[in-house]
């Protein structure tokens, strides 16, 4: 396993299938994101204008580097359909020397 710090994974939260492709086709074809999956058939409950909703959401889990952070971010927030879009950054401490190398290449 090699130090992983300079990469991250990256949750957002859409409101259904299509919005969540055409946010991991953006992010693929801006080269912000080496990998998406899509985890759809999740449940949110949240806090939302003093009140507490649920909803139904596809989760997006993002890989990517942490230089290419800040244009990813840009990218979820202008083509977003939500107000306030989830966008949680974890931050990596290992990885596999073989799937790092193949995730910095795809962000170039």
């Amino acid at each position: 396993m090699k130090s992983a710090n300079q990469y991250a994974v990256v949750f957002v939260t859409a409101p259904d299938l299509p919005a969540a492709r055409k946010l991991a086709k953006a992010a693929l074809q801006k080269r912000t994101a080496a990998c998406v999956n899509l985890v759809p058939g999740i449940e949110s409950h949240y806090w939302w204008l003093k009140k507490i909703k649920s909803d139904p959401e596809v989760l997006l889990i993002l890989k990517t580097t942490k230089a290419k952070l800040a244009a990813l971010e840009e990218l979820i927030l202008a083509n977003h359909p939500y107000d306030t879009p989830e966008f949680l950054v974890l931050n990596l401490s290992k990885g596999n020397q073989r799937y790092l190398s193949w995730l910095t290449e795809s962000v170039r």
